[in-house]
């Protein structure tokens, strides 16, 4: 009997109707190799998939059953049977995985590093989520590394396309839900531009927002009283009534507006002068500007800066099977989920 595999697919319209569906592990075309889904980590980024599903593509990635996604998540795999001969079975990769059991996935471009997903499906798909990297985590950062990584390198882009910015000329960036993993890992680096950062949060999360070190000052939403200098909002939230508060105290000198997550899971809250940041984007000019290589190494250099600080932060809670991982997600997605616990999954 073939080895069964499953995965959690969720309605696209109602992300919490979760569903396991069971399935025989599938067999193998030449030139494919089959992934064991081992460690990943469910953060809030994972639910800003799922809202923008539709809108970025999100649901293409791991195709489902009709009227259900599968939500993609990060973390580590295992290579268990290959027909590549530079892909052993054994061998561990990070990259961009199914909240499942398994993955097929058709190497190319293989080097010392990693490879290329190219199964036609996701040939048209942004290319920084096809990429899979040999892992040389060793076992006890890995969780670390799915909690935090895929966040931090979204962090390091806006914050490079930030300072970066000619047009920014902030003296103030606001941030809000600014206890999420993405918007503090953004404040660390903001910390160095000399700007004068503020996070918004709720009140049950101040006093661990403010011990992160992060922030200049940390406020609740309802309390914000903000200066009239000129100021750049990261909203991280979504919550249309910050906007709109925002946008009452701070007038003209609201220079730039720019929605990354949805953590409140309000697809159209940006405001008239709101842009969307999307990572890959930025992504794609600093390898063209600075090489993969460049790439690279920038963000190893900040993401180990980072990771020395961000061990004292989290608190990790594991989990294992498709049935935690399921009622892991329902947590987050509600927001259950507290600002200083790092879920893990082992599928």
């Amino acid at each position: 009997m073939a080895e069964s595999s499953w995965t959690l697919q969720v309605g696209r319209k109602n992300l919490d109707d979760v569903e396991v569906v069971r399935a025989e592990t599938p067999e193998l075309n030449a030139g494919e190799v089959l992934l064991r889904v081992d460690l990943v980590g469910v953060t809030a980024n994972n639910v800003t998939y799922g809202v923008l599903g539709e809108d970025f593509r999100y649901w293409d990635f791991f195709p489902a059953n009709e009227g259900r996604g599968i939500v993609p998540v990060w973390g580590f795999a295992d290579v268990v049977s290959s027909t590549v001969d530079e892909l052993a079975a054994g061998s561990r990769v990070y990259g961009y995985l199914p909240m499942g059991g398994h993955l097929v996935v058709r190497p190319e471009r293989i080097d010392a590093g990693g490879f290329v997903d190219a199964t036609p499906h996701r040939r048209d798909l942004p290319a920084a989520y096809n990429r899979y990297t040999l892992s040389k985590t060793d076992a006890g950062h890995e969780e670390l590394a799915v909690l935090y990584r895929p966040l931090f390198y979204t962090s390091f882009l806006l914050a490079d396309q930030l300072v970066s910015d000619e047009t920014l000329a902030a003296d103030v960036v606001v941030l809000s839900s600014a206890s999420s993993k993405t918007a503090y890992g953004t404040a660390f680096l903001l910390k160095d531009s000399g700007v004068r950062v503020v996070g918004l949060t709720s009140p049950r999360n101040v006093e661990f927002t403010e011990s992160l070190g992060c922030y200049d000052t940390v406020a609740t939403y309802s309390e914000a009283r903000l200066d009239p200098v000129r100021t750049a909002y990261l909203d991280f939230a979504g919550d249309g009534d910050v906007r709109t508060s925002l946008y009452r105290q701070l007038g003209d000198d609201l220079v730039k507006d720019v929605v990354i997550g949805l953590t409140h899971q309000e697809r159209s809250a940006g405001g008239a002068r709101s842009e969307v940041f999307f990572a890959p984007a930025q992504m794609r000019k600093r390898i063209d500007d600075w090489g993969q290589d460049g790439l690279d190494q920038r963000f190893g250099d900040a993401w180990r800066r980072f990771a020395v600080r961000a061990e004292g932060w989290v608190d990790v809670v594991r989990h294992q099977g498709p049935d935690e991982l399921a009622q892991m997600w329902l947590d987050v997605l509600a927001g259950r989920a507290e600002p200083r616990s790092g879920h893990v999954v082992t599928c």
